[in-house]
């Protein structure tokens, strides 16, 4: 479908049976963060990614989530990749430093790799925000890399 005519339209797709997704779990939070991962997985298996073709690594927080990503996605084995974790809020400034790296840093090894990254880390100014995004941010984020890994091949082929 074109929403206008002679205008060629690529659109989106939500096939996930033939990719391999990655996924890095920050442990920090670790009750947001498991259910951050159990969204994401219930929903790649929804959209037919095999159990064989996703992996699940942990790293300590969500600083160590960018160059964790980077390592995997110089394999070469990834359609795409998705960061979880959580971020709150807390009386300090470190909130800000490790919400900004850690963004900055994701976004870099996307740009320099070409391998989307779903970025599913949420930061949020308490506990009950991150509750109430927990589940639903982890299935987003399977959507988006697999229609990001599913776009890409298309724009590469």
């Amino acid at each position: 479908m074109s929403r206008f005519e002679h205008v060629p339209e690529i659109a989106p797709r939500l096939d996930g049976k033939s990719l391999r997704v990655g996924i890095v779990l920050a442990r920090f939070n670790v009750e947001v963060g498991e259910n951050l991962l159990s969204g994401c997985v219930t929903e790649l298996l929804t959209q037919g990614v095999a159990p064989e073709h996703m992996v699940v690594v942990t790293v300590p927080g969500a600083l160590e989530l960018p160059l964790t990503l980077q390592a995997m996605a110089r394999t070469g084995r990834y359609d795409a990749l998705v960061a979880l974790g959580a971020v709150i809020r807390g009386d300090t400034y470190h909130f800000e430093v490790v919400s900004n790296e850690m963004a900055a840093g994701i976004t870099r090894v996307t740009l320099d790799t070409n391998v989307p990254i779903a970025n599913g880390v949420l930061t949020t100014e308490d506990d009950d925000q991150a509750a109430a995004r927990m589940h639903i941010k982890g299935q987003e984020c399977a959507v988006v890399a697999i229609e990001m890994a599913n776009l890409l091949k298309v724009l590469q082929s």
